[in-house]
């Protein structure tokens, strides 16, 4: 028996794989629709799309299980692509426009015009039921739109794995012009990999003035087409419903050139755009389809949740049976409320989703990626661009910095700032860098608590500077593949001064209250007033009713004297820090 392992060993077919693939790309090497290399991931706990990337050991146990034996490739190839297979099997579908902009530019009155006008046709208030998606009627085609609260929601989305829409418009008023919100939005579309339609509004507006929008877009390389680039731009007044129809028409027009296509006979997949809990109801769920056909009954799995389709119902609150891709809508039967931007997949039958749930429950936590991990990466060939967001101190710092970055790298990797701006690091940074599988740099800047739970969850790494030519050093040794482990200051605790007291040893002692983490004496603190650092010091003095203590935990107050502080003011938060080894 012995003496024919050897023999089985060498029927089994052999497969090369590179040290990251995804998953379309590795159904394409193994002759096998991608639903199949889902399913299995699924099984294993892991939630993936078709257009994810998986690692090498990933995906080694997969093709293990399809009866094929992994290598790893001898050098990095470009894998064969399902262009122009099976377009038997493929249909045109409608496109999935996500509507941005700054705040009162009139993205909402846009989306209700088109809603009034293209859907509820004559029966002006039909809709019965807000699903967080909709479905106009133009010239007997259909376009899906997705009524999410902003940008960060469009990147929580791909934050989760999920890129759910195919277009992008960009509201832009004509009498306020570009505006940070404007910049933001166009730097998540593109950061996706999303074509951008351009709607300048309030054109009706004594002061309005497109061609200086125009210009502003310009100067953010957003060039329109009667500048000679690519960009589709239309003037419209939502207010008035004018120029309405030439922006759909165009929002079409694009949509032919993308080509968008999905096969309606498979089972379903899609992504969630909204859940809630329903008082009389239960779990109500949003879904978009993004492929196949969802049929009442089937049975689904989407993150943590699962259940049996057992009500749909589309955006005017009509009772639907199946929805074809591209498609949104509402569903009853999930056994608890999903998460937006989870993805969802049809299962054949309650059991299987009951097991891939269970193993859902003990997810593998995400690796932080640090500028040493991604340096790692492009040594190994497993990355060609470093992707940055950028946050400063004052505008000034940005373009420098920027210019400086974007020179370096060699034909191995090079560096791409997918964002910049002034201010302190926020939730809708990490977001975006989680998206773009990125890293935050920071100059001079803070980080929000709120960025920093969220950073932590996501596995996002955030290194800041306060030297211009450490930080491109830093950068520019990512992209050689040469950046050695440094060590960097990882947040234990935060305080807000209450009160302070007069002291004969210390100068002044500070009345704080701990509102997170834990404090320690000889911790290692800064002081920010109004968000801008004054002190890094150590603490030297911790007392609770006037006894010496080691150690203060979360939602109580303690003394606190910090070394070289002699100007405590009421309203400082205190961070508290330790210096850790960045692997």
């Amino acid at each position: 028996m012995d003496d024919n392992k050897p023999k089985l060993k060498k029927n089994i077919p052999k497969v090369e794989l590179p040290p990251s693939i995804t998953v379309k790309q590795l159904a394409d090497v193994l002759k096998v629709e991608p639903t199949k290399i889902i399913k299995l991931l699924i099984r294993k706990g892991i939630m993936v799309n078709i257009n994810q990337t998986i690692d090498f050991d990933t995906a080694s146990t997969t093709v293990a299980d399809l009866g094929y034996d992994a290598k790893a490739a001898k050098e990095h190839r470009a894998l064969p692509s399902r262009k122009g297979k099976g377009k038997g099997k493929l249909s045109i579908r409608p496109p999935v426009v996500t509507v941005m902009g700054h705040v009162d530019h009139g993205k909402t009155t846009l989306l209700d015009v088109i809603r009034k006008t293209n859907v509820t046709a004559r029966e002006v208030g039909a809709i019965t039921q807000h699903i967080g998606a909709y479905q106009a009627l133009v010239d007997g085609r259909n376009i899906t739109f997705l009524d999410t609260p902003g940008h960060e929601a469009f990147t929580a989305m791909r934050a989760r794995g999920a890129q759910a829409t195919d277009i992008v418009v960009l509201v832009v008023a004509a009498d306020d012009g570009v505006m940070p919100q404007t910049v933001e939005a166009i730097n998540h579309a593109r950061a996706a990999k999303v074509p951008i339609v351009v709607a300048i509004n309030k054109i009706d507006k004594p002061d309005a003035n497109p061609e200086r929008v125009i210009q502003q877009l310009a100067d953010l390389a957003l060039v329109v087409e009667e500048w000679g680039g690519d960009t589709v731009c239309v003037p419209i007044s939502a207010k008035q419903g004018q120029g309405i129809s030439d922006l759909l028409e165009n929002i079409f027009l694009v949509a032919d050139i993308l080509e968008l296509k999905a096969d309606p006979n498979s089972a379903a997949e899609g992504v969630i755009i909204e859940a809630k809990l329903d008082k009389t109801k239960g779990p109500l769920a949003t879904l978009l389809v993004q492929k196949g056909t969802l049929r009442l009954g089937d049975v689904a799995v989407a993150g943590g949740a699962w259940g049996k389709m057992k009500a749909m119902f589309d955006d005017k609150g009509k009772q639907v049976h199946e929805v074809e891709p591209s498609t949104p809508v509402g569903v009853l039967g999930l056994n608890e409320v999903a998460k937006s931007g989870d993805l969802f997949i049809v299962l054949s039958d309650e059991h299987e989703a009951r097991s891939i749930v269970e193993k859902q429950k003990h997810p593998r936590p995400r690796p932080t990626l640090s500028l040493i991990t991604l340096s790692s990466q492009i040594s190994n060939g497993q990355l060609k661009e470093l992707n940055m967001v950028l946050k400063t101190d004052v505008e000034g710092s940005i373009e420098p910095i920027r210019t400086s970055v974007e020179r370096l790298g060699t034909e191995k990797a090079k560096a791409r700032v997918i964002h910049a701006a002034s201010g302190s690091i926020t939730e809708s940074d990490v977001l975006l860098a989680a998206a773009s599988k990125g890293i935050i740099i920071g100059f001079n800047t803070p980080i929000t608590p709120g960025a920093t739970q969220l950073a932590n969850m996501e596995g996002v790494g955030i290194q800041q500077y306060d030297i211009i030519y450490k930080l491109i050093e830093d950068v520019d040794r990512t992209l050689q593949g040469m950046l050695e482990p440094t060590y960097g200051e990882v947040l234990s605790g935060r305080a807000e001064v209450r009160a302070v007291f007069p002291s004969s040893k210390l100068g002044k002692i500070a009345g704080v209250y701990i509102m997170e983490g834990n404090v320690w004496r000889d911790a290692q603190v800064k002081i920010l007033r109004r968000n801008k650092v004054i002190c890094d010091s150590r603490v030297s003095s911790l007392k609770r009713f006037k006894e010496d203590v080691a150690e203060v935990s979360a939602g109580l107050e303690c003394g606190l004297g910090i070394e070289g502080v002699v100007d405590f003011q009421i309203g400082d938060i205190v961070e508290f820090y330790r210096k850790e080894r960045i692997s």
